[in-house]
């Protein structure tokens, strides 16, 4: 039998990179710790099983050393152990799999004479970021008490995304990679990512975290298409002393869904209720923490207080464990793929543009489900 000459280091790189112990892999590679200290070789199709366990492409187990894996994007996550730490596999195939996307998305527009949008990149940092909110939300179409009109945070989620869409930019949701439930998104790794472009800007969602996280997130990803600045985030204390560009974003996004008329309004009727903080949340379909940071940068509340309540906040959401839920499969293909970009594709595959197979890739949909997709967005496949 064959065997395939392997450096014991790639070897031991990748098992790394995945967060894989020897015994995790044990199962499936007896023979690991062999390998790995070069006393035995696997064979052809043994690598290939490998790679596959631990999400690494084929080809990197044939090169001299490990490469060096950076983002290609920008890195605001604003949390030092998270932001220093090394990309896992799932963050890194889920932003190739986007940019991907927005490659395509981009050249396809341009070969249509799509004229671009003229909102993505036409803010700078010295704009104010309030105003910017509020520019946001009438792009939107949002009016004053939308979100206290939905019913459920998922509900409210949906209609953002949907409404971010129309603007013509792609909005993604995913708490997996692909659709692949067997690989989770770590809210704790990055909360969501914008890669900006004036065609086919992009904005994505860790939808493993909570609802009402989801709506902040989405905004402040928005906020970075409008200011041209593509990339990670993380804010995950919502506290000032972050990086400017997040900072920025966050009051952007706090505008946009929590605008200060509102909230100022809301207030003398919630200020002495037992949980103010989470009456403002249900109204706004934020989370409790975005609600408790608004209220202390409009000066209803001071920073102790919010500090408190953050504190406290964080102590019983940790005791709360959340569990994943698969719901309806193509209900979830309209946040994973969404209407904007599947359209595009599918209507090009139509019309030869491209084949099949590309826009099999491109959507991460195959065959029979590709199609009845498609058909569920009243786009009959001939």
């Amino acid at each position: 039998m064959m065997r395939v000459p392997v450096s014991p280091e790639l070897l031991y790189w990748a098992r790394e990179r995945a967060g894989k112990s020897q015994e995790d892999l044990a199962g499936k590679f007896s023979k690991l710790s062999e390998w790995e200290r070069g006393e035995k070789q696997p064979t052809l199709k043994q690598l290939e099983a490998f790679a596959r366990a631990v999400h690494v492409p084929f080809g990197y187990l044939f090169f001299t050393e490990p490469p060096d894996e950076t983002l290609s994007i920008a890195d605001f996550r604003t949390v030092p152990e998270e932001a220093n730490a090394r990309p896992s596999p799932h963050l890194l195939d889920t932003l190739y799999a986007m940019q991907r996307r927005q490659a395509w998305l981009r050249e396809h527009l341009i070969e249509n004479d799509v004229e671009p949008l003229a909102f993505a990149g036409s803010a700078c940092l010295t704009d104010d970021p309030d105003a910017l909110g509020r520019e946001m939300r009438r792009h939107l179409g949002l009016e004053e008490g939308w979100a206290s009109g939905v019913n459920t945070w998922q509900d409210a989620v949906n209609e953002l995304r949907r409404m971010v869409e129309k603007l013509g930019v792609m909005a993604v949701i995913n708490g997996v990679v692909g659709n692949n439930t067997g690989r989770r998104l770590n809210v704790a790794e990055f909360r969501g990512f914008a890669l900006t472009d004036q065609y086919a800007p992009l904005v994505f969602v860790n939808g493993a975290d909570a609802k009402s996280a989801q709506m902040f997130t989405l905004a402040h990803e928005l906020a970075h298409i409008w200011l041209g600045e593509a990339g990670l985030s993380g804010f995950e204390k919502l506290l000032p002393g972050g990086t400017e560009v997040e900072d920025w974003c966050n009051r952007a996004a706090a505008e946009l869904l929590v605008p200060s008329q509102e909230l100022h309004g809301l207030w003398t009727h919630v200020r002495r209720a037992q949980r103010p903080f989470e009456a403002i949340a249900r109204s706004f379909k934020v989370s409790p923490v975005v609600a408790a940071r608004r209220a202390m940068d409009l000066g209803l509340v001071g920073r102790s207080a919010f500090v408190d309540f953050y504190e406290h906040y964080v102590k019983r959401e940790h005791r709360v464990v959340t569990k994943p839920t698969g719901g309806n499969f193509y209900n979830n293909q309209n946040a994973r793929v969404g209407k904007l970009f599947a359209s595009h594709v599918i209507r090009a595959a139509m019309e030869g543009q491209i084949g099949f197979r590309e826009a099999y890739q491109l959507t991460g949909l195959r065959g029979g489900t590709f199609q009845d997709y498609a058909s569920r967005l009243g786009i009959g496949l001939r």
